[in-house]
């Protein structure tokens, strides 16, 4: 079996790292975008494609399964066959998948490409931070990061003004045709400009990635469809604790096996344990919100997609002038006190809206909600990358970076369908004030969960600068 050597200490000109910045930025975006971008196409492709209420949730659902389940396994890959060549497969099976999305005939088949779009997204996601710390020494990190986190967290937020912009002013076909160009020429620059690098283990752990990807299948489908087949049912239940075993035996076969896609020290690490489920609580937050207040200025307040977009860019910039600061000063100050204060500052904003917002509430009166949560959410996407690339040696960002990447994903499912579960329980389409006795109750728990990711990111270990290569902090 070929073996390969782990990745040197980052070196090269000035111009070899913008390539890095520019092409796994590029990828990052594409494939976060895409997670909520359909969002404010949802009406319009319900009646072009005759879809029911239950199947076009399928829409968003198919593509973040697909990418949840496979972010380990894309992670794996990388580090067996090659990060820069993995990560370009990624981007090729991402565009081919976008073109089958625009050209689908009907609702089954664009479900079914959008989880062809989550395949190839899976390996893009946690590969890119691999390949910009590869690129980077480690006292310029901080704001390579910084960077990137911004790209991450402008394309979350902004996949409904993208959305908006493009129904409104072209058709939906064009959210997925926009793709295919920018994938493949990614994809060849990728190969062309960036450095390959590999992990430290010349096996592949075949079993691990069965049993992972089962279980991460289990508990992200129970979530996402316990609201539509119910919490009690046979087969939610079934796939949760099905979900739920396989990852045990996952965790017990990594154990054991001679090369793990996921090496048990990591949850040793008080940095990664403290990164993950600050993410959880931030994604959860953030998916359920934007999920929702995006509907309610068009279904309450009448505003087109490109108006609702417009309306929330307050929210959606920040990350492109905050993050890069963030990530500079937490190379500095460690990533501990930008967490703290972001998810705080994202509590406030979310139990302001929720207890604010009315039918007829002034676009005043939402702006200075959106603005805070802009801000919060902008100070914590860096630091939480940087903590965790600052917790592991460097051959192990690749697999600490999709175990994040993972639970995150886990994390904006379940805000979705838990938001969802408190909305129908207290609200309903039927009205403007029927809609806001779902929504108020729903942001007010999203407020509660970042609260507790406040909480929890005081528990981060100090790290600041650069630690020496093959050092890993705890």
């Amino acid at each position: 079996m070929t073996t390969h050597a782990p990745a040197q200490p980052a070196s090269g000109s000035k111009g070899s790292h913008i390539w890095a910045l520019v092409l796994t930025g590029i990828g990052l975006f594409m494939v976060t975008l895409d997670n909520l971008v359909v969002t404010t196409a949802l009406p319009v492709i319900r009646v072009d494609l005759g879809a029911s209420v239950e199947t076009l949730g399928w829409v968003v659902n198919a593509y973040t399964l697909a990418f949840a389940v496979l972010l380990l396994t894309g992670a794996a890959l990388g580090d067996r066959f090659g990060r820069r060549r993995v990560f370009a497969v990624g981007l090729v099976i991402f565009a081919v998948a976008s073109a089958g999305c625009a050209l689908a005939p009907s609702i089954e088949w664009l479900i079914f490409f959008r989880a062809l779009q989550g395949l190839g997204a899976a390996p893009v996601l946690p590969l890119s931070l691999t390949l910009l710390a590869d690129a980077f020494p480690p006292g310029k990190r901080g704001l390579a990061i910084g960077i990137w986190s911004g790209i991450s967290g402008l394309a979350v937020a902004a996949g409904p003004v993208v959305g908006g912009a493009i129904v409104d002013g072209i058709s939906w076909h064009w959210i997925f045709w926009i793709n295919v160009p920018i994938g493949f020429v990614a994809a060849g620059l990728t190969m062309w400009k960036l450095r390959e690098s590999y992990g430290p283990d010349t096996g592949l752990d075949l079993a691990g990635m069965v049993l992972a990807g089962v279980g991460v299948f289990g508990i992200v489908y129970g979530i996402v469809r316990g609201n539509e087949a119910g919490w009690g049912s046979p087969e939610i239940l079934g796939t949760l604790l099905g979900g739920v075993a396989f990852v045990l035996a996952f965790l017990w076969w990594e154990s054991r096996a001679p090369h793990p896609m996921l090496p048990l020290k990591f949850f040793r690490n008080r940095g990664l344990n403290v990164a993950n489920a600050a993410s959880v609580c931030l994604y959860f937050g953030l998916f359920g919100a934007v999920f929702f207040l995006a509907q309610f200025l068009q279904t309450v307040q009448g505003d087109s997609p490109f108006e609702a977009g417009l309306k929330v860019l307050p929210w959606t910039i920040m990350p492109m002038f905050i993050a890069p600061v963030a990530g500079l000063l937490s190379d500095r100050v460690g990533a501990r006190p930008f967490m703290v204060a972001g998810l705080f500052i994202m509590s406030g904003a979310f139990l302001w809206m929720g207890l604010a917002i009315t039918p007829t509430i002034s676009y005043l009166g939402l702006f200075g909600g959106f603005l805070l949560a802009g801000f919060g959410m902008s100070m914590v996407f860096a630091p939480v990358s940087n903590l965790l690339v600052q917790s592991v040696v460097q051959v192990d960002i690749g697999k600490a970076s999709g175990t994040n990447n993972t639970v995150r994903e886990i994390g904006g499912a379940m805000g979705i369908a838990v938001m969802t579960a408190i909305f129908t329980a207290t609200g309903s389409y039927s009205s403007g004030q029927a809609y806001v006795d779902g929504l108020n109750p729903a942001v007010l728990v999203a407020a509660g969960v970042l609260l507790l990711g406040a909480i929890i990111s005081l528990f981060a270990p100090r790290l600041t600068g650069p630690k020496p290569e093959g050092v890993a902090a705890h």
